[in-house]
Parts: C-alpha cells; structure tokens; sequence
C-alpha cells in the first residue's frame, strides 16, 4: 500500500542523524574510513545546526521508513533510498567519498549516469588523472596498509587476481562466488600467471579460500605485495569489483569482473566462468584511455573531501536532497 508524503518541511529546524556503527561511536573522528562524518559535524555545528550519533539502521530499510522523518540521516556505507536518506562511503581511493540517494560503490548513482569521454577536456583529465598518479602510484599508497619493501620477484604480465571479504556476496554484488572465480581463471589464463593476493582486511578467509583450492589441485601463486607492485607487474586485474581495479586504472591495466559495480562500463564483467577467456582476450587487446573516466567519476560523482571546496559540496549535496541551509537552521554557510 502507497503512503503519502509527511507533511514537510517540519516546524522546527531538521538534524543531521549520522548512522555509524557503533563500535566506533567514541572513536569516530579518529577513523579514517569514516572521515567524513567528523567533517560533516564540523560544518553543521560550526554553522548552528544539530548533529546526532546514532546507530546504522540495516542496508536496506523497510517500506514504511522510505519517507523520512523530516531530518536528514546519513547512513554509512549504506544503501538506504527515500526522502530523508542519504549513504556515504570512501569511494575506492582515499579522500574520495560517495555522499549518495542511491547507495556507495556498486551501488552508487554513477550506475545510472552516462560518461561521455567526448565530453571531457583531455587536457584537464590527462592533468587529473597525473595528480591521481602522484598521490597514489607514486606514494605507493591505497586505502589499507600496505608492504613497505619493494617486490622484485613478481612475474610480468600476470593476471592479478584480488579476492575481497564475504562482504561483496552479502550485499550481493557477486554474479560468480570468490571461489568459482578463482577456478575460472586459472583455467582460462591462457599460459599466464595467476597471482592472488587477498584482502588485507580479509587475510584468513583468503587463506582458506586459497587452501580450500589448493587442495583441489588448483595451481596458482599467493602473494602479498604493495598493491602498486602487484600492479606495475601484470597485464590484467580480476576481482568482484574491488578497488584495486580503478587503482590499475592508474597503472593503464584493464580489469575484469566477476560482480556488480558502478564503473562497468571500463571494464570487462563476467557472469558465467566459461566467459573468463573472452573477457580476457577483450581486456587485453581494446586499448582504453582511462583519464577522461576517471577525471568523470571521481569529480562529477564524489566528493573530495582533502578539497578545499568540500563544505560547499557536502551542502549541495545536502541541498540536492531538499535540505538547504534554511531547513537545517544553519546561520552561516
């Protein structure tokens, strides 16, 4: 049954309900995967309006919840949808977050956005797309701690295989199970090298992943270099849709998936296992220029919130939503 809007704007000014997990409600502003949540308390109070801590409500919510309450409730990395609801989440590179009615990641609204690299200056993405290179493949840097010693023995023009946590078939993201894609390409490498690293948040579960194939007879190599390293040194990265595909980006290597994500039209998506030598035949013979997308992405879909307009882009985004200044009771932007 439909139910009609509340009746809104309310009389009193709306707040900023921030949905953390709760193991880190004393912590927060200390945790650098929820950065922005201490940025946004920052702006609001700093401009007069109320903030509240309250705990995640479950990623999706109930039918009768979908119009609000009349404040404005920021889920982390939620998927939260209706008038009232937004998700924020670090998106795939540090210092980039969704702020998002639809969801983050696989999620995000970029999923319905057409790129038109056409569009784009080439000149500005080549210069973004540099920055990008210096903060991250240069540093040698990606959003979990990585190997400090440099990797010398990594076999060139492997295919990178990066498994993720159980997280991906929870929100179901995945079209083949971490297993079942793993099998997939060790079969289908066609004479190259497999190198799987695992999550550095999900070490043992891919270490039984791994033993678990191992025992099957399934021949690859397990690794746990610097990320960059991994992806200096191979031709293909594999994954569900982790982040390590976008930081290949950065290397010019071409990645395929085995799931959902909001940045499927970069790469080459797999659903079935017998699919795998298609894809990677594709993968490596369609040469792409991935500065105009990434320029795209990370500025027309995310926020940065290292960026000096990052207040003004919160607010907008708040905006967006239907809570300007004058419904939150802020005195001052």
């Amino acid at each position: 049954m439909e139910h009609a809007a509340p009746d809104l704007p309310p009389s009193a000014p709306a707040k900023v309900i921030l949905h953390i997990d709760p193991r880190y409600h004393d912590r927060y502003r200390k945790a650098a995967h929820l950065a922005i949540f201490p940025l946004i308390e920052d702006i609001i109070t700093q401009a007069g309006g109320q903030v509240i801590i309250e705990p995640r409500p479950p990623l999706t919510l109930p039918r009768d919840m979908r119009w609000g309450d009349g404040d404005l409730h920021i889920v982390q990395g939620g998927m939260a949808r209706g008038v009232g609801y937004l998700n924020a989440g670090l998106a795939y590179l540090t210092g980039y977050w969704h702020l998002d009615a639809q969801g983050v990641l696989a999620d995000s609204s970029a999923l319905g956005r057409s790129f038109d690299p056409a569009q784009t200056d080439a000149h500005a993405a080549k210069v973004f797309q540099t920055d990008l290179q210096a903060r991250f493949v240069a540093a040698r840097a990606s959003r979990y701690r990585q190997a400090k010693d440099r990797a010398e023995d990594l076999p060139q023009g492997c295919i990178a295989l990066f498994l993720q946590g159980p997280g991906v078939a929870t929100r179901q993201q995945t079209y083949l199970g971490q297993k079942d894609m793993l099998r997939a390409v060790v079969q289908g490498a066609q004479g190259r090298q497999v190198v799987v690293k695992a999550h550095p948040l999900r070490r043992e579960h891919g270490a039984a992943l791994m033993a678990d194939l191992r025992a099957e007879g399934l021949k690859f190599t397990e690794a746990n270099p610097n990320v960059h390293d991994l992806l200096a040194a191979c031709a293909v990265t594999v994954s569900i849709n982790s982040a390590a595909a976008i930081e290949g980006f950065l290397h010019g290597k071409p990645a395929i998936l085995f799931g959902r994500s909001d940045f499927a039209g970069q790469v080459e998506t797999v659903r079935r296992a017998q699919d795998f030598s298609a894809a990677l035949h594709s993968a490596l013979n369609q040469p792409r220029d991935y500065a105009p997308w990434l320029q795209w992405y990370f500025t027309k879909n995310c926020i940065d919130i290292t960026a000096p307009d990052a207040a003004a882009r919160i607010l907008a985004a708040f905006d967006e939503a239907g809570f300007d200044a004058a419904r939150l009771g802020l005195s001052r932007t």
